[in-house]
Order: C-alpha cells, then structure tokens, then sequence
C-alpha cells in the first residue's frame, strides 16, 4: 500500500482506538450494565398472585459496576433506593471477581489509548521495529480486543453464576424475599462488546496495510559461504 493510504489507515485506526478508550471510560462508571425485574415472592405467595396480579410484586433494578438503584414493589407501592457496591455490598458480593472485571475495564482503557497513540506514531513517525512498530500495532490492539472480552465473559459470569441480581435485591431484607425475574444487559454492556468489534476491524485495517506480524526476519544466506566451506 502506498505510503499516503497507509497513514490515511492508520489515523483512522488511531481515532477508532480513541473512541474505544472514550467509551470504555464512560461505560466503566455508568449504571446501565444491567436493568430488570424483581419479582417478590413472599407477597406473591401470600396472595397466590398470578397473571396481571404479579405486576404488583414485579419491581425495577438497574445497576453498573459501582452503583444502581432498586425500587422494591410488595404490593402496597414501590420502595426506591441507590446502592454502593463498595460502601454497602461488599460482603455480599463476589468481590474479587468484581474488582477483577473494574481491573480489566481499566486495561481496556489504558491500552487503547496506548494503541492511540502509536497508530498515530506510525502514521506520522518514525518507529521501532518492535514493540513501536507493526509488533506493537498488533499486541495492544489484540490485548485491548481481549480484555474487552474478558469483561463481557466476566461480569456475565457474576450475574448469572454467582446471581448478583438476587443478592443486591435482598441485602439488607429480613421480612421478604426477592428474586430476579427478568434481567437484560444494559447498554454499558454492550458498548464493549462495541469496543470489541472495533478492536477486532482494527486488526483487520492493520492487516490491510500489508504489515506482516513477525518479531524477526529471516537471516539471508551468504552465497560465498558455501564455496568456502567445500573448499575445507
């Protein structure tokens, strides 16, 4: 590819890994990871609701990796309240896998701006061979493009295996018991799933360059050197 396309491409790969880093900062602290219904089923039990009636007992939940907020329906008005997962649920919770899918959101967003700044670096500059150059294009876009997926598989491993929506409905209840009754990924969620596509296109314009992933290149062969050792 001729070197004005190939800066052309590369600038564009630098702003798409911009937009991830952007993105992956803003999701990581909003509270719109996961939402759905709590259902209530002591109330539910009590009266034997069914149908039409659930919707009495079905309240809202909605929350990120930090904070969120709960409204609690028994059936005589909805119960609102915020919650702090560091501050208020952290005994309750799979804390180490928490923090674990917080550490990895921030990986995303410090390898992509990373990425950022050496796709413009060989757009316009002069780098290394290694870990500057085609190398380093492919490392921090493939390693960004795998924490963003270690996140998703992740956090839904902590809300569907270790059912972190049921343990935030009954913290702190001791006359009801809450279950979730219908959760759906939020779009925080699906941004990284976003910023894992754009990481992977990423990987496709550098390929479409021509830049070859290699670490070294092969030894060319001295073509006196076999005269040489026939003589001896």
């Amino acid at each position: 590819m001729p070197s004005p396309q190939k800066r052309l491409v590369f600038s564009v790969s630098g702003l798409l890994s911009f937009l991830c880093a952007l993105t992956a900062a803003v999701a990581t602290g909003l509270p719109s990871w996961l939402s759905g219904t709590v259902l209530c089923r002591t109330g539910a039990e009590l009266v034997n609701a069914t149908g039409a009636e659930l919707d009495k007992f079905l309240g809202e939940l909605s929350y990120g990796l930090f904070h969120g907020v709960r409204v609690k329906q028994c059936g005589l008005g909805g119960r609102a309240s915020r919650f702090s997962f560091f501050s208020e649920l952290l005994t309750v919770m799979p804390a180490g896998l928490h923090v674990t899918v917080i550490f990895f959101c921030g990986v995303v967003i410090l390898l992509s701006s990373a990425a950022t700044g050496f796709f413009f670096f060989n757009a316009f500059g002069r780098p290394y061979e290694m870990l500057q150059g085609p190398v380093g294009l492919y490392l921090w876009t493939s390693i960004s493009g795998l924490c963003s997926c270690l996140v998703l598989v992740l956090f839904a491993a902590e809300v569907k295996l270790h059912h972190l929506s049921d343990r935030i409905a009954n913290f702190s209840e001791v006359n009801f018991t809450f279950e979730a009754y219908r959760e759906q990924y939020d779009r925080c969620f699906w941004l990284f799933f976003l910023i894992f596509l754009i990481h992977g296109l990423n990987l496709g314009l550098i390929r479409l360059t021509g830049v070859q992933f290699h670490f070294h290149k092969p030894k060319e062969l001295d073509p006196s050197g076999g005269a040489a050792d026939l003589m001896y």
